[in-house]
């Protein structure tokens, strides 16, 4: 198969490059940003040899995994611009329950995958990783933002020695290709993009993403800079800052840390 974009995605203007392999996807989709790029436009691929996670952490995606990028021009804010991650995160679990239904049926299964959300940027299978989302954004010349969303999915292979412990749909028990989960991801974005519009239907995404997430009401540690702030995963707020409910009754605001649920927490203060 080739990578190909989805119905929804070409109705809605987006157009693709695909690779055999290249470094990085984001790295491609912010060079052709440099040089005028505006998009809407996906670069992905299925093998990836460096690329980036949060706080520059390798993302290697072998072959068969799936690595991709979405090129947007927006007149947002910065801060509009980072909750665009939440709707990321909504159209990888969408398009992820679809291909694993699908799968299913096709091996004359009776059971899906379920998929949640781990703020700020992951979904999990289970307590195991299967996918991060990174966002890049630079000030282009006419004032809007360049954003890049970048989306690397775990298909066939899955890292090992990572802080959250890492799986692949292969390793679930969905085959399918990279491909096939592209196309489908590709109509998810454009779904949900539709949905975020711009920042203003973030309160929907914000509803929608907790309905999905991962260790609310349970108890949390995020390592953030050199301190841990333990408690409560609350909600998230209208910025996506994770609400923290401390012991003492206190809410604390987090804007980007490294975050252990239930009994990881005590780890992750450690």
């Amino acid at each position: 198969m080739t990578f190909s974009l989805g119905a929804r995605a070409i109705s809605a203007g987006y157009r693709l490059a695909a690779f055999d392999h290249t470094g990085s996807t984001n790295a491609e989709a912010i060079s052709r940003a440099r040089d005028g790029e505006r998009g809407p436009m996906w670069f992905v691929t299925s093998e990836q040899t460096a690329g980036r996670g949060r706080r520059n952490r390798s993302w290697i995606a072998p072959r068969g995994n799936l690595a991709s990028s979405v090129l947007e021009a927006i007149d947002v804010s910065p801060a509009v611009a980072a909750t665009l991650g939440f709707a990321a995160g909504l159209a990888l679990e969408a398009a992820l329950q679809r291909v694993s239904v699908e799968a299913s049926l096709r091996s004359a299964g009776s059971d899906s995958m379920r998929f949640s959300l781990k703020w700020p940027n992951d979904v999990l299978a289970g307590r195991q990783k299967l996918a991060g989302i990174l966002l890049e954004a630079e000030a282009a010349p006419d004032g809007r933002l360049a954003v890049v969303v970048g989306i690397g999915t775990n298909v066939v292979a899955a890292p090992e020695g990572t802080p959250t412990p890492a799986t692949s749909l292969a390793a679930l028990g969905v085959n399918i290709g990279a491909e096939e989960l592209f196309t489908t991801l590709s109509d998810a974005w454009a779904e949900y993009r539709g949905v975020w519009d711009d920042g203003r239907g973030f309160g929907e995404i914000r509803r929608l993403w907790l309905e999905r997430a991962t260790g609310l009401g349970q108890a949390v540690a995020v390592r953030t800079g050199g301190s841990t702030v333990e408690g409560t995963f609350d909600t998230i707020d209208e910025a996506g800052f994770m609400i923290i409910k401390t012991s003492a009754g206190k809410r604390v605001s987090i804007s980007a840390g490294d975050v252990y649920f239930g009994s990881a927490a005590s780890a992750g203060a450690a």
